[in-house]
């Protein structure tokens, strides 16, 4: 069981360093997470962008331990970034000062971009005070309001990425308003429906229930009290969302009022993508490259 980040870096130094690929890498805030993850140990960067810019960075911030490739133009570099980890020369792809629908566009590319016919899909993955370990999540920032075969993806896709993260029976919520079915609420027909898959084996080995509400699944005595024969209650391991805005809403309050720390991948791309945001802290970067390196794994 993984209790936090620190434990998440220690299993990922365990494991042989992945090769990132770094696109547009001219960024000093990138540069120097990437820095501190090949100090650390678990990564061997790749850094294409503008060899100049990226020297001149380097030099400043003391990191040279890194592969260069040189290509000052941007659409050529977020190309050959891409091709890299498609060509099996990297094992994970990571955003640097390149617009985010540009760098998307790459990722998707018909002729040289990383897609497998999957649907894309956020895992965010959170450190609460108040919780005993991580709590991984999904899907709370690329599908706005995914139907049935969508949550489906979007739930094997976490799966099988927290099994290389160690879990081989991971604790799942499929979250919902209440926990009665009820044709008119049709996130808890489909939190049913999901139930119903991990059953007869249509999607990776876990302990599923839903729908269930957010007080339940991480509250014994609430789901005593609502007379509920919880298996998963106060041991979630991975939350399913109904749509963005309930993912959304749940993971910025967990940051702005619980002092939560969190990281960040997109599944269901030929290798984990860390997408990143400019307002993203060295230690967000830090983390969401321990978790793609081990969401990697081979």
């Amino acid at each position: 069981m993984l209790k936090n980040f620190t434990d998440l870096q220690e299993r990922v130094k365990s494991i042989e360093p992945r090769t990132v690929s770094v696109a547009v890498a001219q960024d000093e805030a990138v540069m120097s997470a990437v820095r501190d993850a090949a100090k650390i140990g678990f990564i061997k960067p790749v850094l294409v962008g503008d060899g100049t810019k990226i020297r001149e960075i380097g030099d400043k911030i003391g990191f040279t331990d890194y592969e260069l490739v040189d290509c000052p133009d941007e659409a050529e570099a977020m190309k050959t970034a891409v091709e890299l980890v498609r060509n099996k020369k990297a094992d994970v792809l990571m955003k640097g000062i390149v617009n985010t629908a540009v760098y998307m566009r790459g990722v998707l590319n018909k002729e040289y971009g990383l897609r497998t016919g999957n649907l894309l899909s956020l895992l965010a993955v959170y450190e609460l005070p108040q919780y005993h370990k991580l709590i991984y999540c999904s899907d709370s920032g690329i599908n706005v309001a995914p139907d049935l075969e969508q949550k489906k993806v979007i739930m094997r896709s976490a799966l099988n990425a927290m099994k290389n993260l160690g879990f081989e029976n991971p604790n799942v919520a499929i979250l919902t308003a209440n926990e009665m079915v009820d044709p008119k609420v049709i996130s808890t027909v489909d939190a049913a429906a999901l139930v119903e898959m991990v059953k007869k084996g249509e999607l990776p080995p876990c302990t599923a229930e839903g729908p269930i509400a957010f007080d339940v699944a991480f509250d014994k005595h609430a789901a005593e009290h609502k007379g509920i024969d919880s298996k998963i209650a106060g041991e979630v391991d991975l939350l399913i969302f109904p749509n963005i805005e309930a993912g959304n809403i749940m993971g910025k309050s967990w940051l702005q009022f619980n002092g939560a720390k969190w990281a960040g991948i997109v599944l269901g791309a030929a290798a984990p993508v860390i997408l990143g945001s400019r307002s993203d802290t060295p230690e967000i970067k830090i983390n969401s490259i321990a978790l793609a390196c081990l969401a990697a794994a081979k």
